[in-house]
């Protein structure tokens, strides 16, 4: 493809000669919409109850990451003759046909030109149109989709009542099946990113379009809109600025794409886990690999056959090969961006609060850790499950236990009683039995008492490591069985077997 042509340091000239639409194409898409859109409110009559309450242009048209020449529109009307999600399925495709029948019997005397594709299956979700406005060349495709307006009128900052969403889970109808309904959402999500980012999208769907062109008649590829959010949540964690640089981010979106396995991603900009019944609905979702719509949770818009993620991801590795990700014959480092990335709230004995940035492949010990510096052994116990009163276990990771989302571990640290060995430079080893929160000064404090060995004559050592007075064993990580070395003092301050290291 030519975009393979381009060197990373021309891609914002490539994008914007190239992917950008002219304004003769826009205007050419706007007129065609606002006429069926009149139509519909003007001569669409399916019964004396039932009006449009508005229009909303879906898809890249109405996100502002429109492609040159890409002339496919989705248009969500919003009948009244809808007062459910229930509605919608009973009726939807009844409205389908009647709006077929009224351009079919208009057709001769409106405006402009319009072909009506028949919907190819029973039950279809939209009516696809073919609009030309006179003096106009280019077609434009139009895809009409009728829809229950959950929402109503909404502002651009507007976050839905819980109560919409929990109505959308017991509707229990497909994966996705009601997402019309929050167009609005989903368009003003996108809308939101500033130019740069938008110019991002264009090249990610252009790239994708070329793939999708020569792609095998039986790989459905995942949706472009799973590419869309990919790159979104891509600029949100590596950089989050307005101006960046658009090769970076690219090499980024195509990496992520490599590691596809482990996507797990999802917002909370308009809902979130706190109701029991959305989250429930959510983290039951949430296994890899996963995008949750933004504005509809129901929707897992990264769901598609893996061999088809395998060919993306095929494709995105040899993109990283080519001249638009390379600088000095160097592949370009990406973002620091984790394929998922989720929030850990640690609640500690004496109520502090630590946030946690966490991979959840990544093993539960490595959290422990961070607290086991002060001595004493910690457990960690998942707020969520606490009646199980079950310790995470150090050797599983959070992805083992269905962690993909922000939660909260309350910490409880113990001591531990160890029987450990003492050995001297004859190779003998002691018994010593002590607790975990034991200091080194407290051990030697008790070699003397059984050796008459003194303390200040003493120099203890584990894995090679001098041990400190003031650190306990629990911060060395010694354990039940181990062996700690004792080295004694000579006269020249000098060690029996080592010298001291300064």
């Amino acid at each position: 493809m030519k975009l393979y042509s381009i060197s990373s340091k021309s891609l914002d000239g490539y994008i914007g000669l190239n992917l950008h639409p002219s304004k003769e194409f826009q205007e050419n898409v706007c007129d065609a919409v606002n006429r069926i859109c009149s139509f519909l409110k003007e001569n669409c009559k399916l019964d004396k109850d039932t009006r449009v309450i508005k229009a909303i242009k879906a898809g890249s048209t109405g996100k502002g990451t429109t492609l040159d020449m890409s002339s496919d529109v989705d248009l969500v009307i919003f009948f009244s003759c809808f007062s459910s999600f229930q509605d919608q399925v009973e009726k939807r495709e009844h409205v389908i046909k009647e709006i077929e029948k009224n351009l079919n019997r208009c057709i001769q005397t409106i405006a402009f030109k319009v072909d009506i594709s028949p919907p190819r299956k029973k039950g279809t979700r939209s009516l696809q149109l073919h609009i030309q406005a006179k003096k106009k060349k280019e077609l434009v495709e139009v895809d009409l989709l009728p829809a229950y307006d959950a929402l109503g009128q909404i502002t651009f900052s507007y976050v839905p009542p819980t109560k919409i969403y929990t109505e959308l889970i017991e509707a229990n109808g497909q994966p996705g099946e009601f997402n019309t309904s929050f167009t609005e959402l989903q368009r003003n999500f996108v809308k939101r990113c500033p130019a740069k980012l938008k110019d991002l999208l264009r090249l990610v769907k252009h790239w994708y379009k070329e793939i999708k062109v020569k792609s095998p008649g039986s790989f459905k590829l995942p949706p472009k809109f799973a590419l869309e959010l990919l790159t979104i949540y891509a600029w949100e964690e590596g950089t989050g600025k307005e101006q960046f640089n658009t090769a970076e981010g690219f090499c980024t979106v195509m990496k992520l794409i490599t590691q596809y396995q482990h996507l797990c991603l999802y917002w909370t900009k308009y809902y979130n886990l706190d109701n029991s019944q959305v989250g429930l609905h959510v983290k039951g979702k949430l296994k890899d690999p996963v995008i949750i719509d933004p504005a509809d949770p129901t929707a897992n818009v990264a769901k598609a056959n893996m061999g088809a993620w395998d060919l993306l991801a095929q494709k995105a590795s040899d993109c990283l090969t080519q001249p638009c990700c390379m600088k000095d014959e160097q592949p370009i480092e990406p973002w620091n961006v984790q394929v998922v990335c989720i929030k850990v709230t640690v609640k500690q004995p004496t109520g502090a609060t630590e946030d946690i940035s966490c991979n959840p492949f990544d093993p539960i010990r490595q959290i422990k850790e961070r607290f086991e510096k002060d001595g004493g052994i910690c457990e960690l116990y998942w707020e969520e499950t606490l009646q199980e009163k079950t310790a995470l276990q150090n050797d599983k990771r959070l992805a083992d236990y269905g962690i993909f989302f922000d939660t909260t571990f309350l910490l409880y640290i113990t001591s531990q009683t160890l029987n450990i060995f003492v050995k001297d430079l004859k190779s003998r080893s002691t018994n010593y039995t002590v607790s975990s929160s034991e200091t080194v000064l407290g051990l030697k404090k008790m070699i003397e008492a059984r050796t008459g060995v003194v303390v200040n004559q003493q120099r203890l050592t584990y894995q090679d490591k001098e041990l400190e007075d003031g650190k306990t064993l629990a911060y060395y990580k010694i354990r039940s069985n181990d062996t700690v070395s004792l080295l004694l003092r000579l006269r020249g301050g000098h060690w029996n077997g080592m010298d001291i290291i300064e």
